[in-house]
């Protein structure tokens, strides 16, 4: 029974809860329905504002551009207005200048009319002064003009009876000419400046400290260095520098080398000494061979052995009165292949015997002796040919020249030494003289402008239009020459050339 009860009582309380649930469940549909009609109408609101908000910035820059365009059409009107003023003021301008063109015209049609006049006057007056001229000489016009031509026939044969002697003059020194010729074209195509070298050299120093480590203790490591590389190490009162001094510039640039990866390195004690320094002279060779390669194919010259090409590297740290010896070589190689192609002569034996020509300088340091014989002798060793080792030894007349190109190095040689610019001693006097010719010329009246060309061989005078006429610079030619040649001593021949320059400018408008 009491079963029963709860069984009943157990299924009327699940319908309870499931119609209480289905209630629940019908209530919050009916609210979520209207929550959502909400949010749409929200959302329409919110469109229909967004829209319109829209639609008023829309018209609002559509205004602002049509006021913009409205300004620029008004820009543009105000610019067509000015340009069509300044055409109608053109055309007054050209058509009051054609009125003054054909004033001119009717001007000139009578002068023209009054020219004619007046010539027919002169014809007429001037046969009748050579009727009264025939009348008084007792000649007629015919046997004037027979004399006339007589003497001017013997002026002329004077005149080139002495331009006969000229030429016959200058054909004796064509020869010598031509020589000239070459020789300053050699010079003006090879030109270059010297390079100084001094017998120290300075390496700087992070700090005053890095002093005493090199000195090393009791001196141990700078007498290292010193003894490896030959030179010496001045270290004194100057702050942050050591100087290295020696004559040998080889030296001096394996021990500043070395010195400055020391420092770098931080590490100086006499085996590191001897390992960097070690290090630094094979470093310091293949470079050397390197800057013989470069300048052996620059030169076209093939077939130089490893030992000629790192004596050649050599002497680019060799000087001579102040020239570089690599640089002198290289400038003698070019100016001799060239001489040698005027001459129709071996160019590659010219340029091979002008590279290697001073090779003995290398040695001469370390020895005694002509550094021509020696550099013959290495060349020699080189494996040269013997008419490049004759050349090599007698470019300074040690031995007797057996070919063309020997004669054509020591040209060459004595060029590149001696032209102006290439040492020190030359260079003042050569500038000097260009001074001298300038002043010369223009020291006389008329002259605007001077320029001395060609190494001073040649002058070149501009004067003024208005000052100087065309025969007066035929004067003026004849006068600065003779100026030159009374007050200045010089080799060859100074040419002397005035420009009257007449320029007519004009205006298109």
């Amino acid at each position: 029974m009491n079963i029963g009860i709860i069984l009943l009582v157990s299924v009327a309380t699940g319908v309870v809860g499931y119609m209480a649930r289905s209630y629940l469940g019908k209530i919050r549909l009916r609210s979520s329905e209207a929550q959502a009609q909400r949010i749409i109408q929200d959302a329409k609101r919110e469109a229909e504002a967004k829209r319109k908000e829209l639609l008023l910035e829309a018209k609002d820059q559509l205004l602002q551009e049509k006021n913009l365009l409205e300004k620029e059409m008004r820009e543009r009107r105000q610019e067509i207005a000015n340009i069509e003023k300044r055409y109608m003021q053109k055309e007054e301008n050209l058509d009051a200048k054609v009125n003054q063109v054909e004033k001119r015209e009717k001007e000139i049609e009578v002068r023209e009319s009054d020219v004619s006049e007046k010539e027919a006057e002169l014809t007429k007056e001037f046969e009748r002064y050579l009727k009264e001229l025939e009348r008084i000489s007792g000649l007629t016009q015919d046997q004037a003009k027979a004399q006339l031509m007589k003497s001017l026939e013997d002026n002329a044969r004077f005149e080139a009876l002495k331009i006969v002697n000229k030429i016959e003059e200058e054909a004796r020194r064509s020869a010598d000419k031509k020589a000239k010729d070459i020789v300053i074209q050699s010079i003006q195509r090879n030109v270059t400046e010297f390079t100084s070298e001094n017998t120290v050299t300075a390496v700087t120093l992070p700090s005053d400290d890095m002093k005493g480590r090199i000195i090393g203790r009791e001196g141990r490591n700078i007498r290292t260095l010193e003894s490896l590389t030959g030179v010496d190490m001045i270290i004194d009162d100057t702050p942050e520098v050591v100087v290295i001094s020696g004559y040998d510039p080889v030296r001096r640039e394996i021990a500043r080398l070395a010195l400055e990866r020391l420092i770098q390195n931080g590490r100086i004690h006499p085996a590191r000494i001897e390992e960097v320094v070690e290090k630094v002279k094979l470093e310091l060779e293949e470079s050397m061979v390197d800057e013989g390669e470069k300048y052996a194919f620059e030169l076209g010259i093939p077939g130089l052995s490893r030992d000629a090409l790192l004596h050649v590297g050599k002497l680019k740290y060799r000087t001579s009165y102040g020239q570089n010896v690599l640089s002198h070589s290289i400038e003698v190689a070019n100016i001799a292949a060239i001489m040698a192609g005027e001459l129709k002569l071996d160019v590659q034996v010219a340029k091979r015997a002008g590279l290697l020509h001073d090779i003995g300088k290398v040695a001469v340091v370390e020895g005694e002796g002509s550094h021509a014989l020696i550099g013959a002798d290495m060349a020699k060793k080189y494996g040269e040919s013997e008419k490049v080792i004759n050349i090599i030894a007698s470019h300074h007349n040690d031995k007797e020249p057996e070919s063309f190109e020997a004669l054509i190095i020591q040209v060459a040689d004595a060029i590149s030494a001696s032209r102006p610019g290439a040492r020190r001693e030359s260079l003042e006097n050569y500038v000097k003289r260009l001074e001298d010719l300038e002043n010369i010329a223009t020291s006389f009246k008329g002259v605007e402008k001077c320029f001395a060309i060609q190494a001073g061989r040649e002058i070149r005078v501009l004067v003024s239009n208005d000052l100087v006429s065309d025969e007066r610079a035929q004067i003026l030619a004849r006068e600065v020459a003779g100026r030159i040649e009374n007050e200045l001593k010089y080799p060859g021949i100074v040419r002397v050339t005035v420009i009257r320059e007449t320029r007519a400018v004009e205006f298109a408008k």
